[in-house]
């Protein structure tokens, strides 16, 4: 049973980046995405992290709020 947390820092590590709330910050900050590209598709990923969003998307996974949370946030 997978009992990970599924909240920003969490998912900041899982995507391999720094999770601490200044990182989160900054990285929100430097980091915005057009409205008619898909979050995925943001050039700042890895083909990994991209993957790992995707997939985690399609399949309504337990990433997939904070996943939103983070797609919002990229706005």
């Amino acid at each position: 049973m997978d009992r990970t947390t599924h909240d920003m820092a969490t998912l900041f590590a899982q995507l391999g980046l720094d999770n601490s709330p200044s990182a989160i910050k900054a990285f929100v900050a430097s980091h915005k995405i057009p409205a008619d590209l898909s979050l995925a598709q943001a050039s700042f990923w890895t083909d990994a992290q991209a993957s790992f969003l995707t997939e985690n998307l399609k399949q309504d996974a337990d990433w997939s709020e904070v996943i939103d949370q983070l797609n919002l946030m990229l706005r």
